[in-house]
């Protein structure tokens, strides 16, 4: 069993340990995210603007180049043509004109004296059509303009590029001046097409080597960050943890410095109050148990009178003046509830200082139950539900104690018959004190178990103590377990009482041979873990 719940907690541990890794990979995956968003943007930002650059640059520089060669061939050896030239000689002149430096193919385009529309291609018959070249481009190459003093010339060169079977072209055209043929050029852009791919590969590798370096950048810079940061949360566990002299060491004037050097203060701010509190909490525990101590002696010798004062009222020679019996029977009953609140603080004391002790024994719960209820005489009053055989590790006193304070509750504020019952599991003993009163309001419930609660403003004395089931409950945690309190469907309140059938409880015990032939287990506080 303790094997399987060590595992249980190195599984829990180790799941914590992921989970807060995750947390600390969310946080530098934002940074690297961003950082790598920034570079990305400014990365295919200048690529695209160097592409577009580099791609007007080439595609201006070649036209330009182009136009130039074909406007230059179409004034000097399509201008020397005659105004209705023969189909030979438009198909020698396009041939001359295609042999110029930047090879282009050439389609003339004339009338002949016949008045019939004849053809020179450089190409041959296979080669640059008509067809080839867009109809908007052939419709402004022969629309005539009016000359005048901003437009010198009723034709114009035009230009368009075009896309043939993913092919880029350059397609020109224009008309000689004076009357001549029309002139049509086409030139292949695929040398500038794959210079600009190479282009654009080159910034597309250029642009992920950037984002591969921002990444490695951002990592960087999210260690340099995030690292103060996990120092901060270490610290921060610690001091929750309860080791409040715990400080960061500060280096640098940045805002991490500033927030370090804000946590050193308030840690140190912390550990003073803490120190404080603590000092004014002994001295209160203190004080208590030395009033208790010190009430002990007048109350023993005040305790023997009223036990004397009460025989004499019980006697019956009378002695007693019958004028001043209610009177002593007052002193008689405040003097036992005094006695009970001393012994009850002396008892708290005890538990806030972490002194309490367990004289452990192997107990019949339902033995130990029935001894309880007869030693009080509430036998007429309790409906008991226990098979006798079940066995636990208690201590028997403490025991009663619960045990007096849970029935004894349940019959001062609830109803009878107030149930006892008994139930065993595996690793526990369950307890069920049940009344058939009215039950615990809801806004009360809470605070059942807490010291010197009264459930009325308007009552505040009464004949407890107000400590009993703070005692009770505070018995349970000593043997490890656990009270609980809670409204029956049926009506009535239920206290449940749930006790380890060995000692597990949540404190560490120095175990000793007692002198009862039981064990005696002393309580220390619990304490943090250190790592």
């Amino acid at each position: 069993m303790t094997q399987a719940r060590g595992g249980l907690r190195g599984w829990s541990a180790a799941r914590r340990g992921k989970v807060s890794r995750l947390r600390l990979t969310s946080l530098r995956l934002r940074l690297v995210v961003v950082f790598g968003a920034v570079a990305l943007t400014a990365a295919v930002s200048a690529s695209g603007i160097a592409y577009w650059l580099n791609r007007e640059a080439v595609l201006t520089r070649t036209q330009g180049a182009v136009l130039r060669d074909f406007e230059q061939e179409m004034q000097n050896r399509a201008g020397s043509l005659p105004e209705h030239p023969s189909q030979d000689e438009l198909q020698h002149t396009a041939g001359q004109m295609a042999n110029s430096s930047q090879r282009f193919s050439v389609l003339l385009v004339a009338a002949d004296s016949g008045g019939q529309t004849v053809y020179g291609n450089s190409g041959g018959l296979n080669g640059f059509s008509l067809e080839d070249v867009p109809g908007s481009l052939r419709t402004a190459v022969n629309r005539q303009q009016d000359a005048g003093d901003g437009n010198k010339s009723p034709y114009h060169l035009y230009w368009q590029r075009v896309v043939v079977h993913g092919t880029p072209y350059l397609v020109a055209g224009t008309k000689v001046i004076g009357g001549g043929p029309t002139g049509y050029m086409r030139k292949s852009l695929e040398p500038e097409a794959k210079d600009l791919n190479s282009l654009a590969w080159s910034l597309g590798i250029a642009t992920a080597l950037a984002l591969v370096g921002a990444a490695l950048l951002a990592q960087a810079a999210a260690t340099t960050v995030l690292k103060p940061v996990h120092r901060l949360g270490v610290a921060a566990r610690r001091l929750g943890e309860g080791r409040l002299d715990t400080r960061l060491r500060v280096s640098g004037t940045d805002e991490l410095a500033d927030l370090s050097r804000t946590f050193n203060r308030t840690a140190e701010a912390l550990e003073k109050r803490v120190d404080d509190m603590a000092a004014r909490d002994e001295a209160s525990r203190r004080f208590v148990a030395d009033m208790s101590h010190e009430l002990r002696t007048p109350l023993t010798a005040i305790t023997t009178v009223a036990e004397v004062l009460e025989e004499e009222l019980d006697a019956e020679s009378g002695s007693i003046d019958p004028m001043i019996e209610p009177a002593v029977r007052l002193v008689v009953s405040e003097t036992r509830r005094l006695n009970n609140l001393v012994e009850n603080l002396m008892e708290v004391t005890r538990f806030d200082a972490g002194t309490a002790r367990l004289v452990l024994d192997d107990v019949d719960v339902a033995d130990q139950i029935t001894a309880c209820i007869d030693a009080r005489a509430w036998l007429d009053a309790v409906d008991l539900d226990a098979e006798r055989g079940i066995h636990a590790q208690l201590d028997p006193r403490r025991l009663d104690v619960i045990l007096a304070n849970l029935i004894g509750n349940a019959l001062k504020h609830g109803g009878s018959p107030v149930r006892v019952s008994v139930s065993a599991a595996d690793d526990s003993v369950v307890i069920a004190v049940r009344d058939h009163g009215p039950g615990i309001p809801e806004d009360v419930l809470p605070h059942v178990f807490d010291r010197f609660y009264k459930a009325s403003a308007s009552r505040p004395r009464s004949e407890g103590s107000g400590l009993g089931l703070s005692i009770a409950l505070e018995n349970a945690h000593i043997h490890g377990g656990e009270i609980t309190a809670a409204n029956s469907p049926e009506g009535g309140a239920v206290f449940t009482l749930r006790l380890p059938r060995g000692v597990s409880g949540r404190a560490e015990h120095d175990v000793e041979d007692g002198d009862g032939g039981g064990r005696d287990v002393r309580t220390v506080p619990d304490k943090g873990d250190v790592t």
